[in-house]
């Protein structure tokens, strides 16, 4: 098998259309029996490798200091709560009231990874919401908006993978 890219990238990487689905009730019971703790140490570290990466804004970091952040996934029942001490995301091994909380489903989530949808858009047809310290929320939303997508990591990161052959 053989993993090829086009010859060049262009400043945007098209992505197939993220549709509009929900995840099986059933998924949902389950994971809300389960820990959450694995869901927040994954986003941690994935925030924590923009972080390094030079993608995710400095600014973003000092905002979230000693502030604890929880999102939700509420088709998935599934949660990631953790705080940023000392510029480093870390999950919370117990469950605390988070100072701002952004709740949706996961095809929301992805529109908004994916550049598909624009945030405020997400939000304003309650297909995401902030709950809690609005204010932080909004900043942080904003700072996230604010990122220029493929961050030039990663569109080197993915021009590398141009040689690769399994």
């Amino acid at each position: 098998m053989t993993f090829t890219l086009p010859a060049r990238l262009p400043g945007l990487i098209k992505l197939p259309a993220v549709p509009e689905f929900h995840l099986p009730g059933l998924l949902k019971a389950m994971n809300q029996r389960l820990p959450q703790w694995p869901h927040a140490v994954s986003l941690c570290l994935a925030l924590n490798t923009a972080a390094r990466l030079g993608v995710l804004p400095e600014e973003t970091r000092s905002l979230c200091e000693g502030r604890t952040l929880l999102v939700a996934v509420e088709d998935g029942g599934t949660e990631a709560l953790f705080t940023c001490r000392n510029g480093l995301f870390q999950p919370l091994w117990q469950k605390v009231p988070a100072d701002v909380c952004f709740r949706g489903e996961l095809h929301a989530y992805l529109k908004l990874l994916t550049r598909q949808e624009d945030p405020d858009t997400l939000f304003f047809n309650r297909q995401l919401s902030i709950e809690g310290d609005t204010e932080l929320g909004l900043a942080i939303k904003n700072l996230l908006d604010a990122i220029d997508w493929p961050p030039p990591a990663l569109a080197g990161f993915i021009e590398r993978l141009q040689g690769f052959r399994p």
